[in-house]
């Protein structure tokens, strides 16, 4: 259950970030070092700062154009947002291929089959975040197991 929780966050980010595009990453411009960040956008990057300065330009531009957006976005969005860049980054590099090859495939899909994909996906996670109810209480158990001496048990003697 977790694990299906957290692959769907994974590719829920993998899709935000890609659907943010990368700004500057063909124009050969190099994006900042973490260190040349602004406050507010390391505070935004914070779950990926000890990997920010090793990522691929093109990476570091999504994100930053990620950070554009996080204004705007609701305390909710924001959240989730965090908590997504963390996952993703505590992927290894293997499971994130394996994200990015799934969401290609998904990009292949007729936009029928894509939108039908969409809904099942979100009839799993509301069910994922639907509590289940409490196990029925054990007093009813109890109460209907017979004392020892009725079900011919003996009873133990005390010390």
């Amino acid at each position: 259950m977790v694990i299906r929780s957290t692959r769907r966050r994974i590719v829920a980010l993998f899709l935000v970030l890609l659907s943010f595009g990368a700004l500057a990453a063909d124009s050969g411009a190099k994006p900042p070092q973490w260190h040349e960040l602004t406050l507010a956008q390391r505070q935004i990057l914070a779950p990926v700062a000890t990997k920010w300065n090793g990522m691929t330009d093109r990476q570091r531009f999504k994100l930053l154009d990620m950070t554009r957006q996080y204004p705007l976005m609701t305390p909710e969005q924001r959240q989730k947002v965090q908590s997504q860049l963390k996952d993703w980054h505590e992927l290894t590099p293997e499971k994130r291929e394996q994200a990015r090859q799934r969401y290609q495939q998904f990009k292949q899909l007729p936009p029928e089959k894509r939108q039908e994909v969409k809904q099942k996906w979100q009839e799993k996670k509301i069910q994922s975040e639907t509590p289940t109810p409490p196990p029925e209480s054990s007093s009813e158990t109890v109460a209907s197991v017979p004392p020892a001496t009725e079900a011919g048990i003996a009873p133990t003697p005390s010390k």
